[in-house]
């Protein structure tokens, strides 16, 4: 594979302050003091850079990401302030790529269609051709002014969230198929005659009529067929949702003759962040297999720190505490670079980093792991299900979101609509359970982070019981042991998951539930007649009501993090 990438963004986060963190993108207000850059900020984040790219590039990957294109390209109408700013901000990444270069990595940076400020927005009037043409002459005038850059990667799924503060911010631009060509056929050719590359992100959180790229053919057909450049990568992620289990790989690298790259996470976002063991390995191998082979697959990206928002603060490959995430990160690398097996990976990583543990008793570590996320963190008889709701891929894990568990009525009727054996669920957590202690006992003979593990038996004792509420007879001895365990979680960790419990009844009956989901989900990829007349269009037009009258039962995690639970509707 001719592209073996890692995410570069966790060296500008050392002194980020703040409760939660949104982990998506380079956080530039907080790197900036009263609106400047200052020399000792620059010269943390580049020794934490200078170490991130020694180690990645010994791994063996050839190129890292940058964020972003908004704060590389001067535009003469920007005030001196900012002018000086961007300025700065060239200076210093110039710096940084000849690091990167020096440790025998190439860098892509990345950008959102489209960025704005006030200068961008009264120039551009949100305008598609006015905003191509626009980002046409400043990718020219990147190339032109760094050109050992590998390329760009763009996104136009997904944009700046609620929380992010700053100089610019993105918004949605491309909204149709036809918009997306129009971009690739203002972009290419810029791409083309500086000999570099443009990798296309297909990731979307359900937008309007490109909501479903990411894993719908037709749209994927009316966006890329018919442009055939040799600048052009249209990269997946591994299933049709984000980073979750229980997806199949993606059938998307199945279609299609543009070039494609598929993106993986070993800094589990919606696994804990690293701040426990999250093994992702056999899952990845499978993948690795089924795309072993294919002259279509011109590389794949490991994201080993970006995504999400969350407290937890662990940078991989930057401090101690990231072994979770470095093991991962190790793996996926040679599953995909080297076509080895998790065996043969975790054997020669163990045998390196850590001699005097044998590789067998490693080995049972992991795969314990793998089975404590899959039958505890999951509900797998209602992750195993193909679900789809408007434009997206239900994801397989909906009671836990980050760093927020949701304990209430609603997840409560819902996974009873799924789950047949709620008992055998049950039954199922407490086993897990005791996983987890047989791999804190080893954790602590091998001198690995034991608190790790026991981090995570308080979290996951509470997602044990939590099943005695969601399945069991409802009793106040449930919601007691609840309430119990959650003060108690609260006292013994500083940084912790947000349990958020509710136990009012929701007013409607189970059949009445029943009726709402086989309307708004479907167990088919194609749309029905229902989605196309009611959850598409008619919920869009109708959603302001429908948030009005349940703006007191959504969390507010869900209103105010990432781009609000609105952008579903749109």
């Amino acid at each position: 594979m001719q592209w073996r990438i890692v995410d570069g963004i966790g060296p500008f986060f050392r002194n980020v302050s703040g409760r939660r963190i949104n982990w998506s993108k380079i956080p530039f207000a907080a790197l900036e003091q009263d609106g400047i850059l200052s020399r000792e900020t620059m010269r943390v984040c580049s020794t934490d850079f200078k170490q991130f790219v020694t180690k990645a590039a010994a791994l063996g990957f050839n190129s890292i990401t940058l964020d972003d294109l908004a704060h590389l390209v001067p535009v003469p109408a920007y005030d001196a302030v900012l002018a000086d700013k961007i300025e700065t901000y060239r200076t210093w990444y110039r710096a940084l790529i000849g690091e990167a270069e020096r440790a025998g990595l190439v860098v892509f940076i990345t950008t959102d269609v489209m960025f704005y400020n006030a200068t961008l927005r009264d120039q551009l009037k949100g305008n598609l051709d006015r905003v191509a043409n626009f980002l046409a002459r400043a990718l020219d005038n990147l190339l032109r002014d760094f050109p050992t850059l590998a390329g760009i990667i763009t996104r136009v799924g997904e944009a700046d969230g609620m929380d992010v503060e700053g100089d610019f911010h993105s918004e949605l631009a491309l909204r149709t198929p036809r918009h997306v060509r129009q971009l690739l056929k203002t972009l290419l050719p810029v791409c083309e005659q500086h000999e570099r590359t443009l990798i296309f992100r297909t990731w979307s959180v359900g937008a309007f009529a490109i909501g479903d790229l990411m894993w719908n053919r037709t749209t994927c057909a009316r966006a890329f067929e018919g442009i055939d450049s040799p600048a052009l990568i249209v990269s997946h992620k591994c299933g049709e949702s984000d980073f979750f289990r229980y997806l199949p790989l993606n059938k998307q690298f199945f279609r299609g003759r543009y070039k494609k790259l598929i993106e993986l996470q070993a800094r589990r976002e919606y696994e804990g962040f690293g701040e426990y063991p999250s093994f992702i390995g056999w899952d990845y191998e499978n993948y690795a297999r089924l795309l072993r082979g294919r002259p279509d697959i011109a590389g794949f990206s490991v994201w080993c720190q970006t995504g999400g928002w969350t407290w937890f603060r662990r940078r991989t490959f930057l401090e101690p505490g990231s072994l979770w995430n470095e093991i991962n990160t190790v793996v996926t690398f040679d599953l995909f670079a080297r076509g080895w097996t998790v065996e043969q990976s975790v054997g020669a990583y163990v045998r390196r980093e850590w001699p005097r543990i044998p590789v067998d008793r490693v080995l049972v570590f992991l795969r314990l792991s793998d089975e404590v996320i899959k039958e505890l963190l999951y509900i797998d008889q209602f992750s195993q299900r193909k679900l789809f709701f408007r434009r997206v891929r239900v994801p397989p894990l909906l009671w836990v979101f980050w760093d927020h568990i949701s304990i209430n009525h609603s997840v409560r009727k819902m996974l009873r609509c799924f789950v047949t054996d709620g008992e055998a669920k049950v039954q199922q957590g407490r086993l897990a359970l005791a996983k987890i202690v047989e791999m804190k006992a080893m954790a602590e003979a091998w001198g690995w982070p034991a608190r790790d593990l026991q981090f995570q038996y308080d979290t996951f004792e509470i997602l044990a019981a939590a099943r005695s509420y969601y399945f069991g007879t409802f009793n106040e001895g449930v919601v007691a042991r609840l309430r119990h365990l959650k003060r108690l979680y609260r006292k013994r960790h500083r940084r912790r998951y947000v349990i958020l419990m509710s136990f009012a009844p929701v007013k409607l009956s189970r059949r009445g539930f029943k009726r709402i989901l086989r309307l708004c989900l479907r167990d088919q990829r194609g749309y029905r007649l229902a989605d196309r007349i009611l959850t598409i269009r008619l919920l869009a037009w109708f959603y302001p009501l429908v948030r009005h009258f349940s703006r007191n039962r959504l969390p507010e995690f869900a209103t105010r993090q990432a781009m609000g639970i609105e952008t579903l509707f749109r």
